[in-house]
């Protein structure tokens, strides 16, 4: 697939608001498109663009003249392309996440891969709603999440003992610049969304998160043995795989799987062939326990249909 067809196929099975619309004129646009193409390959995807555009002060949207800004300001939305990651952290998945947190005995011993401000390693800290239930646990963070099949809901929250995170390049999330890049990740027009990240960063700068810089399959295994000693550990991941190579994917899954502890992911469908469920026509990540799927979510944590 094309760079092109890369912001196409984003267009039409990803983006929402004026993304669709602006992703499409992207595509549709030579000239920018020469440009991404001379960036690094894992550089080219839209959701890094978009972001670093915004980020160095350009519009977005198309009626705003995101191409054009783009162009003329190539250079500073190059450094900022090269030198930032996508780490979108969304609160939201913790919605996703605490049906199957339920089913592991605890105290827990939280290991999340990929974390960048770790917003997903404090889902004790949260309050969520599913359906008409009563409300689980307080907190200025409320996550709504609609439900389908019969999942099982705990009544309370999590016992979470220990918990530490692992990124190539943690966010800082005492750092004004490392926030506002996270802001810029959120789709315009997602005010809820965006309210809800600058809640839950607010609530980690009371009490940042411990988050290690490395390689997970380096880094993972000496992790693991110290959160032994705390509780049930589990290991557990959303939207990471697309940014491994899949040399990369199986190494990890191999090194998981091989450890002594509970696995979650939280991925795309495409991202763990092996996880057997059923079609659907919605964007949909397959969140699953040791290798068994769980549910099918939203990627946003917004709705989940129990397996």
């Amino acid at each position: 697939m094309d760079t092109a067809d890369v912001y196409r196929t984003f267009a039409v099975r990803e983006a929402r608001g004026p993304y669709r619309e602006l992703a499409a004129a992207i595509a549709a646009d030579p000239g920018l498109i020469a440009l991404i193409d001379a960036l690094p390959q894992p550089k080219r995807q839209p959701n890094l663009l978009l972001a670093s555009v915004r980020y160095e002060g350009g519009p977005a949207t198309e009626q705003d003249g995101f191409r054009t800004w783009a162009k003329d300001h190539w250079p500073q939305v190059e450094r900022t392309v090269l030198t930032r990651r996508t780490q979108t952290n969304e609160a939201g998945r913790c919605a996703s996440l605490l049906p199957v947190l339920a089913q592991v005995e605890g105290p827990l011993a939280l290991i999340e891969v990929g974390a960048s401000a770790g917003l997903c390693l404090q889902p004790d800290r949260y309050r969520y709603v599913y359906d008409a239930r009563p409300p689980i646990g307080r907190g200025p963070v409320t996550l709504t999440c609609a439900t389908e099949g019969d999942p099982p809901i705990p009544d309370a929250l999590p016992g979470i003992a220990w918990r530490a995170g692992i990124d190539l390049a943690p966010v800082d999330v005492t750092d004004p610049g490392e926030r506002r890049w996270l802001e810029c990740l959120v789709w315009p027009g997602e005010d809820t969304r965006r309210d809800r990240l600058r809640q839950a960063l607010a609530i980690a700068a009371e009490n940042p998160p411990r988050l290690v810089e490395g390689d997970a399959t380096a880094t993972l295994p000496g992790l693991v043995a110290e959160a032994k000693n705390h509780g049930t550990v589990v290991v557990y991941h959303s939207a990471l795989l697309p940014y491994l190579t899949p040399g990369a994917r199986d190494r990890f899954v191999d090194l998981v799987t091989s450890l002594d502890v509970r696995w979650i992911s939280n991925e795309g469908t495409a991202r763990l062939p092996h996880l057997k469920v059923p079609d659907g026509d919605r964007l949909a990540f397959v969140t699953a326990l040791d290798g068994v799927p769980k549910a099918l979510t939203d990627p946003h944590g917004s709705w989940l249909n129990w397996l």
